[in-house]
């Protein structure tokens, strides 16, 4: 397939398609007779997994480490896997952050419903007092 297909079947643009060719995620593409670039479809689930990693936050510095790796094949599965491993170490603590702060804005606003439901069941609002700026003074008659 054309980098356009490539590009429409991945969700990548052509311009990150080509970036990823010159750094190295992904394969140099075979050509065809005019020397446009001819992609087999099994370049869809690299282009996938790659997306994973990213989604993940991983660093392009480790993909580009994994992907040297896979390039050279076999003897590298170790390797591979112990990449991935400190990966998803990393991606666990980071579901474990959000879903602490989950937790603090699960209990602000449950806070929020509850005033709505107070002011709601008792039919009126408290004036709040207005607040002068710190280090505002009124001026002085006279």
């Amino acid at each position: 397939m054309r980098i356009g297909e490539l590009a429409r079947r991945s969700g990548l643009s052509a311009h990150t398609i080509r970036y990823y060719e010159r750094i190295g995620l992904l394969p140099y593409a075979d050509r065809n007779q005019s020397r446009h670039r001819d992609y087999d479809a099994s370049i869809l689930v690299w282009i996938e997994f790659l997306d994973r990693l990213k989604t993940t936050g991983m660093p392009i510095r480790d993909m580009l480490r994994y992907a040297a790796l896979r390039e050279e094949g076999s003897g590298t599965e170790a390797a591979r896997r112990e990449l991935l491993q400190r990966h998803r170490e990393q991606v666990r603590a980071h579901l474990a952050e959000l879903n602490a702060c989950l937790l603090v804005l699960d209990a602000k606003i449950d806070g929020y419903v509850e005033t709505e439901k107070r002011i709601e069941n008792h039919g009126f609002i408290r004036a709040e007092r207005k607040r002068e700026p710190a280090g505002a003074r009124k001026a002085r008659a006279g």
